[in-house]
């Protein structure tokens, strides 16, 4: 592409709610001899996007910019076509179709390291895509790096139909494990139809009272105390937190450390083990995905779509905590 040659972009210049975000036309990036530029199709939004906008737990300010941000770029997840490979680039070449992560996505043109990009699996569409890498990255990772599921376990998923807990049931799945979902009554039967043995409907029914005990217990969503999914835990199984489980916590920050501490305490002196976990990116379990996908075992499941000018309006109904599935915006 032609140098100062302009796209648009979301950005926003301070922290705040999803009415700091705006369109602006921006030149397009330039990329180095190990990058790929990526016009982008399509994007999804996450938690941790809306964390970001906010400024919230304070502690992410030390990296994001203590009063304002850094750079407000928006946006991690994306499906799109390479527009131009660096030179030590041999992996992608012009026209392929690609997904991953990276900060910076929400815009028509993005950046992406060579080791944060694979092939997109060729069953899904564009915005099927967009709505993997961070909260499929999540769910993998809590399941068989922390919580080391194996076939034949009793595996509950507490946020079962969210954007990771629909990634996290399937998975579970296709490692042959027993799963229950826990979810709202109007979700019952997409957790379901995505493959859960049994689904608790949390307004009628506390999981943490009854006579089952779990195997492994993945928390992606939900307000449930340390001795609520404990009690629901086999003596020595294992608790992954995979969410944000307490606006709350996301605002103080240092209750949210504190919570992490509590839980790494107890554990040492437990059989239950509770590691603490935060999911990263990584390109091998982006293969991995591709692969579960390209099985039939996982697909990307999506509540809404909204186009690239209601950025603010996918935003605000993604924090009300809601959704089924992914929210994705069209480019």
């Amino acid at each position: 592409m032609a140098n100062g040659e302009k796209m648009r972009s979301v950005v926003y210049h301070e922290y705040g709610s999803a009415e700091v975000l705006e369109i602006s036309e921006v030149e397009v990036p330039a990329i180095t001899e190990n990058q790929v530029l990526v016009k982008v199709q399509a994007v999804s939004i996450n938690p941790a996007d809306w964390h970001f906008m906010r400024g919230t737990p304070y502690l992410l300010r030390l990296q994001s910019g203590l009063l304002k941000p850094k750079k407000g770029s928006f946006g991690l997840d994306m499906a799109g076509i390479v527009e131009s490979v660096g030179a030590k680039v041999s992996e992608f070449k012009v026209g392929d179709e690609v997904y991953g992560e990276s900060m910076g996505a929400l815009s028509e043109f993005a950046v992406f390291s060579n080791k944060s990009l694979a092939l997109k699996p060729a069953s899904l569409n564009f915005e099927e895509a967009a709505a993997v890498p961070m909260a499929g990255f999540t769910a993998i990772q809590a399941l068989r790096d922390k919580a080391g599921v194996k076939a034949g376990q009793k595996v509950l998923i507490v946020g079962a139909s969210g954007g990771v807990g629909t990634f996290a049931v399937q998975i579970a799945k296709a490692f042959g494990a027993d799963v229950t979902g826990v979810c709202s009554t109007g979700n019952v039967e997409m957790v379901k139809s995505i493959g859960a043995d049994r689904v608790i409907d949390y307004t009628k029914e506390d999981f943490f009272t009854g006579v089952d005990k779990y195997d492994v217990i993945v928390q992606t969503a939900g307000n449930y105390t340390l001795k609520q999914l404990r009690a629901a835990l086999k003596s020595d199984g294992t608790l992954v937190q995979a969410g944000d489980s307490s606006g709350v916590k996301a605002v103080i920050g240092m209750g949210f450390v504190f919570g992490m501490l509590k839980t790494l305490v107890i554990s040492k002196m437990s059989k239950q083990k509770m590691p603490a976990f935060l999911a990263k990116r990584s390109k091998a379990d982006l293969i991995a995905l591709t692969e579960l996908i390209e099985s039939g075992k996982v697909k990307p499941v999506i509540d809404r779509s909204y186009p690239m000018a209601q950025v603010a309006e996918a935003v605000t109904y993604l924090e009300a905590g809601h959704a089924r599935g992914k929210v994705v915006i069209n480019i």
